[in-house]
């Protein structure tokens, strides 16, 4: 008994000290990604010309990738297959590549998150701490997973979806239960450090939660199978497309500089920056007014262009707009309040492109308070049992 009760503190204390180290560490690259995001956005909103340069930027990405990269461009999949086949250590270069990338994508005006970014960064940074601490590749396991949590929670604001976040994203193959402390310290310290530093989070306002019924339980199934095919629309197109334009394009660099060429052809033609970058206004605006009911598709097929091509950030940002705005545009079909079904849409879509409802139930709590928590939880249980097996982070 005496073994086993120092066996536990010496495990504590062994990942208490690992996962304050990294979330430390972790929390301020999130800051500084956060804060300089945030200077870019703003940068190319008030310079509009920035959007010509996308094709030029595109190439830059292709070509540091391309001749310097190749080890680091799996992005997120290199991360799930170092959980799953722990080999080399993550090469650090993998978190000044996507930096750059993503700080170039959304300066020029592509749209894509930045949960993607967060994650190759913490992963990248935490994997580096493997020697210095003596890990074995089954530790290594757990120090990513809980890279994962701090990255997602921290960039989020959202320590606690952060810390399932990282648990969840590996259960489509195996679950060990000897992550769930350091990925909950790791998300915890590090979304503590982002706000230190005082980075920018958005917070949204669901005003408006009527009381539950059997009525508003039927509506809110109905919503989540829509936000369940909505989750399958986006993960099959970018799947197919990045595959397509893989096989169509032999040069790597190519494919950003052409579909760079695209959507600013598409943007300029268009007359609005409304479907590039983060897109947050917008989704801001989808929790209190009404939008028209297309936005979210246009959305999807920014977001899906531009990520497959090669551009870097992330595609959940990107799916909180596509799921809030199609939940704004359900408002006109059924009869619950626009601010509660743009609140479930925000998180059931993504629950459904990344088969992480648990994490996503609780993101909305976090988000928007614990008075959602029924209709979110209905929203993303829904939306992951209809949208199928098929994942933003499957190969």
């Amino acid at each position: 008994m005496q073994f086993k009760i120092s066996t536990l503190f010496f495990y504590i204390f062994k990942w208490l000290v690992i996962t304050i180290v990294i979330g430390a560490c972790i929390g301020t690259a999130s800051a500084g990604f956060l804060i300089s995001l945030d200077w870019v956005t703003n940068y190319r909103v008030n310079h509009l010309w920035l959007i010509a340069m996308l094709p030029i930027g595109g190439l830059l990405i292709g070509l540091l990738y391309h001749y310097y990269g190749k080890n680091v461009v799996a992005g997120n999949h290199l991360l799930l297959d170092t959980i799953h086949e722990p080999k080399a250590i993550i090469p650090f270069k993998m978190a000044p590549f996507v930096y750059f990338g993503t700080m170039v994508t959304h300066l020029l005006g592509g749209s894509a998150g930045r949960e993607g970014t967060a994650l190759q960064m913490a992963g990248a940074i935490a994997d580096q701490f493997s020697k210095p601490f003596r890990l074995t590749n089954e530790e290594r396991q757990i120090l990513i997973i809980a890279a994962i949590a701090a990255g997602f929670g921290s960039v989020f604001g959202t320590p606690l979806a952060g810390a399932v976040f990282g648990l969840e994203v590996i259960l489509v193959r195996k679950f060990r239960y000897n992550t769930i402390f350091p990925a909950f310290v790791a998300a915890f310290f590090a979304d503590y450090i982002t706000r230190a530093w005082n980075a920018p989070h958005t917070h949204y306002v669901v005003s408006l939660v009527p009381e539950i019924s059997p009525t508003t339980l039927f509506y809110s199934i109905i919503a989540g199978i829509a936000f369940g095919l909505c989750a399958i629309l986006f993960t099959q197109s970018l799947h197919r497309l990045t595959s397509f334009i893989a096989n169509t394009i032999s040069f790597p660099p190519l494919r950003p500089f052409l579909g760079g060429i695209l959507i600013a052809a598409v943007v300029l033609g268009f007359g609005t920056t409304k479907y590039i970058g983060l897109g947050v206004p917008i989704i801001e605006s989808a929790f209190h007014q009404e939008l028209p009911p297309y936005d979210f598709l246009l959305k999807l097929l920014f977001t899906v262009v531009t990520l497959s091509v090669g551009f870097k950030g992330g595609e959940v940002t990107p799916l909180f707009f596509i799921g809030a705005t199609l939940g704004n545009s359900l408002a006109f079909v059924l009869p619950l309040p626009i601010g509660l079904l743009s609140g479930m849409g925000f998180v059931a879509v993504f629950a459904g492109a990344t088969k992480t409802p648990i994490a996503c139930f609780l993101m909305a709590i976090e988000l928007f308070g614990i008075e959602i928590a029924i209709y979110a939880a209905i929203a993303c249980i829904v939306a992951y049992l209809v949208s199928g097996k098929g994942s933003i982070y499957q190969k």
